[in-house]
């Protein structure tokens, strides 16, 4: 938590190796992701972080299903084997009747819900979310707070959360603030 500019979603940026620090170390799975190359960089990544984003950036041209399985494909599954894990997951996210839509068929909360599906498609030990409930009515900010602890535990994965939603960092085993760049426990 912290307030605007203070680079809460920075660090979520350098957690993720979407950015390579300027000073220090990122270890992603245990290995320094700052002397990779791009190619393996995008590995690291697939292979151990989902990213959840407070706009969820679901490919527009793709269906539901299909968004679930890219990361999956990215990662040279097999294509049966991707859309069954896919389907698993838009169950498990409740939208098993959505699978065919695209992403303008679907309501702010499902499109957040399939992004969750397709962050989780990986398996990944860890989970970044950028404010994923910033744009959700109270109501299905709480669904999704509920689903995504559940996930979480289900699919035994680490979270890492910016968010300005006191209820959701309640929920946390442990609450950060960053002020001015410092992190700060609190």
């Amino acid at each position: 938590m912290g307030p605007s500019g203070s680079g809460k979603s920075t660090l979520l940026h350098l957690l993720g190796a979407l950015d390579r620090p300027t000073a220090g170390t990122v270890l992603l799975g245990g290995r320094r992701v700052d002397d990779l190359d791009d190619e393996a960089l995008a590995a690291m990544r697939n292979r151990y972080v989902g990213f959840v984003f407070q706009f969820h950036h679901l490919l527009r041209d793709f269906t539901a299903l299909e968004n679930v399985m890219i990361p999956q494909l990215v990662a040279d599954a097999a294509r049966e084997a991707a859309e069954r894990r896919a389907h698993e997951l838009l169950e498990q996210v409740e939208l098993t009747g959505r699978a065919s839509h695209r992403p303008r068929k679907l309501s702010g909360g499902e499109q957040q819900r399939v992004a969750v599906a397709r962050a989780l498609a990986n398996d990944p030990p860890l989970l970044l979310a950028d404010e994923p409930s910033g744009n959700l009515d109270q109501a299905a900010s709480d669904r999704l707070h509920d689903l995504l602890f559940e996930l979480l535990e289900r699919h035994r994965s680490a979270l890492v959360v910016v968010t300005h939603s006191a209820e959701l960092a309640g929920r946390a085993n442990r609450t950060l603030r960053l002020e001015a760049g410092k992190l700060l426990a609190t």
